[in-house]
């Protein structure tokens, strides 16, 4: 007969050793936040002698290469962490953000390469064409890979792709090349595709780079800016991945011909051509540029309306026939009107 015998609960302690470790560590705000609080009474600050501009800093909770984010004996260290000489503290690796899953600690750098997710939209360029698929610089810490397969043939055709396709791929992609593509798969390597009327080859535009971090994942990444933003509009595409394109507004012609001729020509998916560009079309593709290399410069995250209301300001103060490049002092109005921010570095 299986007799149940009843068991005591063994009596929860925490190590001497540990706890005056860890009150004895200075801890970054982030990781001194998620504690628990019974933790959090027992364990203090212990700043020591900081100047105030360190102090400042460490208010923001932004963490600097070296500095000491916490116990090595109360967390894991994650990515962008190490330990110190001593074997005692995590200290950051990088400059970034601090962020604790349990008791996983890691840095998040503020500045990094793109790291790809499924779905995300990207921007990419043509580096090398392999056998049935291409290479795609995409902004990764690995170049991305295009399959032949992954593709739309001209014409809509749904079929298998044979040898004869493979022998015409550089008339589809050459190396050089930019387009946007969807991350299919991330698993060993980036795998990417084409397989949507809103995928493929880009013309008539120009490439910006910016920092991914300051392109944020949404529903759509897609907008216009419609006339008096150039004769025609200007399309811009926020790559996920940093590269932005800026390009000649398609207007209700591109979508006309699309509807009657199944969405997929040749001539307009693939052609090596760009359409003939009127001065003032080419003159608001430059402004817009200009304005997203501004914002970028004060890591200011982009979106559709931001973008608007910095043409809109300057439209609004008559600077479409002054050029494209700002002064430093139209720069200060730009931000302190549009954004709200004042720049006091001289």
């Amino acid at each position: 007969m299986l007799q149940v015998k009843s068991v005591l609960p063994m009596p929860l302690f925490h190590s001497a050793e540990a706890s005056t470790s860890y009150a004895k560590t200075r801890h970054h705000p982030d990781v001194q936040e998620d504690v628990d609080m019974e933790e959090a009474e027992n364990a203090q600050y212990n700043y020591g002698e900081l100047d105030p501009e360190e102090s400042g800093r460490l208010e923001r909770h932004i963490t600097t290469p070296g500095e000491v984010v916490t116990s090595a004996k109360e967390f894991m260290r994650g990515h962008g962490t190490l330990l110190d000489e001593s074997g005692e503290n995590v200290v950051a690796t990088v400059a970034g953000t601090v962020e604790r899953v349990n008791k996983l600690v890691s840095v998040k750098s503020i500045k990094s390469r793109y790291n790809p997710e499924k779905g995300d939209l990207v921007v990419g360029r043509i580096t090398e064409v392999q056998a049935s698929r291409w290479k795609v610089d995409a902004n990764a810490r690995q170049e991305a890979m295009l399959q032949l397969s992954s593709v739309n043939l001209p014409g809509g055709v749904q079929r298998r792709k044979v040898e004869s396709d493979a022998l015409k791929m550089r008339e589809f992609l050459a190396e050089g090349d930019l387009l946007v593509a969807e991350v299919q798969s991330t698993e060993g390597m980036i795998q990417l595709h084409t397989r949507s009327l809103k995928y493929g080859k880009l013309r008539n535009g120009q490439l910006v780079t910016v920092p991914a971090s300051l392109i944020r994942r949404l529903k759509s990444h897609f907008y216009t800016l419609p006339p008096p933003c150039g004769p025609q509009g200007v399309d811009v595409i926020l790559g996920v991945n940093g590269y932005i394109w800026v390009c000649l507004g398609s207007g209700d012609k591109t979508a006309e011909h699309n509807a009657n001729s199944d969405g997929f020509e040749n001539e307009l998916v693939y052609s090596d051509k760009n359409d003939d560009i009127t001065p003032a079309s080419r003159q608001a593709i430059a402004r817009v540029c200009a304005l997203i290399q501004i914002f970028a410069r004060y890591s200011i995250p982009l979106t559709e309306a931001l973008l608007m209301a910095g043409h809109e300001w300057c439209r609004r103060n008559n600077l479409e026939e002054r050029g494209v490049v700002l002064s430093r002092q139209l720069e200060k109005q730009l931000l302190a009107d549009v954004v709200g921010i004042e720049d006091t570095d001289e």
